[in-house]
């Protein structure tokens, strides 16, 4: 006798007509991808979708298009992105789902677009800078690490949490020698910190970032200017934390005073250290992970929120860097064994020729 758990049933619900093409997609794209990937069959008519399937993946397919059209009805447009992540957490039972996380507002942009978590990871580094002093948040390009800290940054200072905002990184070239560059210091080291100034405009407008500069209540300024200095009252941000030495790392987390706030990101995979030096990132998550004040969350290729394109070309770099590195330590492991193999053999031959 089949098993019940196989036989097709059909599950209904309403998508009204104003939200169809969002949440289904050009050409119907997002409504094929869900059923390559449950295993379902998916029919409109009118404004009734009916869902095909076995009772597990109907169901799993029919929480996931409610999930959708909750976010659409939120004024999301809906992406093909959106949708691989939602079947993820469908298939994973992560036990969250994307309207939930989405619906996480931290602050909104000068043009008034909300920023918000995107992804479970994501979300998780959210709720860990808003119960941890210092939080740690490491992962690859594109994952929102520094965006997500700034976005927070605004709003405890809006809340008047903190009295004022500090963004800091380390001041290295990534991998090329630029040589003398012109103007006073201010000139010099602003290309390093191009990427924070250009967030902070994004969230706060440039004249009230302008205003606020003036007065001194934000900081963007490199590492180096950190030293001797104790920070109170402040929402501190250490971008770029992979490229600190473990004694610039030292000196940083040793600047926090009272009232403070620390996020430090970093990606482990993009070093722009000279050879043989450590890096103050690889060393803090080694000695802090037992420290309960202090938070890590890290980020992988599936939290990044950029074009699916960079996604994929993260995903390549850990796969290759995963099997060159196991190559390189199976190597290593062949020579040393190579290595002890002929200094038995060398001892042998000594000791029959004495």
């Amino acid at each position: 006798m089949p098993s019940m758990a196989n036989d097709i049933i059909e599950l209904q619900m309403e998508i009204p007509a104003d939200q169809q093409s969002n949440i289904f997609g050009k050409l119907d794209e997002h409504l094929k991808l869900i059923e390559r990937t449950l295993h379902v069959s998916l029919i409109l008519r009118d404004s009734t979708l009916k869902i095909l399937g076995t009772e597990a993946k109907a169901q799993q397919a029919q929480k996931l298009l409610k999930d959708l059209l909750t976010m659409a009805q939120r004024g999301n447009t809906i992406t093909s992105q959106n949708v691989s992540y939602a079947l993820s957490l469908a298939i994973e039972a992560a036990g969250k789902t994307l309207s939930e996380i989405d619906s996480d507002v931290i602050c909104n942009t000068i043009q008034g677009r909300p920023i918000r978590p995107k992804t479970l990871g994501q979300k998780k580094y959210v709720d860990q800078i808003r119960k941890k002093m210092i939080v740690f948040g490491i992962g690859p390009a594109g994952t929102g690490k520094t965006y997500l800290a700034m976005a927070m940054a605004v709003t405890a200072f809006r809340n008047e949490e903190v009295s004022r905002i500090i963004l800091t990184r380390p001041a290295i070239e990534a991998g090329e020698k630029l040589g003398f560059l012109p103007g006073d210091l201010q000139s010099k080291i602003d290309p390093y910190l191009r990427p924070l100034y250009d967030a902070l405009y994004q969230i706060m407008g440039p004249e009230s970032y302008a205003k606020n500069m003036e007065r001194g209540l934000i900081e963007v300024a490199p590492l180096a200017y950190m030293r001797g200095r104790t920070l109170d009252n402040a929402f501190i941000i250490l971008d770029e934390a992979q490229n600190t030495t473990p004694a610039q790392m030292k000196m940083f987390l040793t600047r926090i005073g009272f009232g403070s706030k620390v996020i430090v990101t970093g990606d482990a995979t993009q070093k722009d250290l000279p050879k043989e030096t450590e890096s103050g990132l690889d060393v803090a998550m080694k000695i802090l992970r037992n420290i309960d004040e202090i938070g890590f969350c890290e980020l992988s290729s599936k939290d990044v929120v950029r074009h699916p394109l960079v996604q994929k070309i993260v995903q390549a770099y850990e796969t290759y860097e995963t099997s060159h590195g196991n190559t390189k330590k199976f190597r290593r492991l062949s020579r040393n064994n190579n290595d002890s193999r002929n200094s038995e053999r060398s001892t042998d031959q000594e000791n029959k020729s004495s």
